[in-house]
């Protein structure tokens, strides 16, 4: 079944992080894919703070590659950035595995650099940014 929701500005960023929550249906492993600019740490922060993620733990992982955050009901949230990957073993020895086992929700941006990596059941979700600058956030389930 094919998703969408349209986000018309930032002012819609917390409806369609709602609305992504209950229709990712559970998944825990959701792979980014959008081009520098789209919009992926914006989305995935307004997501964080839909699950009562506090604002200022939220910060893009670039250079640390990943940072984890915690829910209002104390439950991690790994949030990944994998653009500076170069090397599949660089995400193999930062223990990948163990947050992808977790059964914790993984947010990644950058997946592209690890895609041989991912199991199966990730979650491909694409941010398209449109001409009259809205976004589009689409996932076939």
């Amino acid at each position: 079944m094919h998703h969408e929701i349209v986000i018309q500005d930032l002012s819609d960023l917390g409806r369609a992080a709602s609305q992504f929550l209950k229709e990712i249906d559970g998944a825990t492993l959701i792979a980014f894919y959008a081009p520098m600019g789209a919009g992926k740490t914006t989305f995935i922060t307004a997501v964080c703070r839909e699950l009562g993620v506090r604002e200022d733990a939220i910060s893009s992982p670039t250079f640390a590659i990943v940072n984890e955050y915690r829910t209002a009901a104390g439950v991690p949230v790994y949030h990944f950035d994998f653009y500076r990957i170069t090397k599949l073993e660089e995400a193999l020895d930062m223990g990948l595995y163990e947050y992808l086992d977790s059964g914790d929700l993984c947010l990644m941006e950058w997946p592209e650099n690890i895609e041989e990596l991912l199991p199966p059941e990730t979650l491909a979700v694409s941010i398209t940014v449109h001409p009259d600058g809205s976004r589009s956030v689409e996932w076939d389930a």
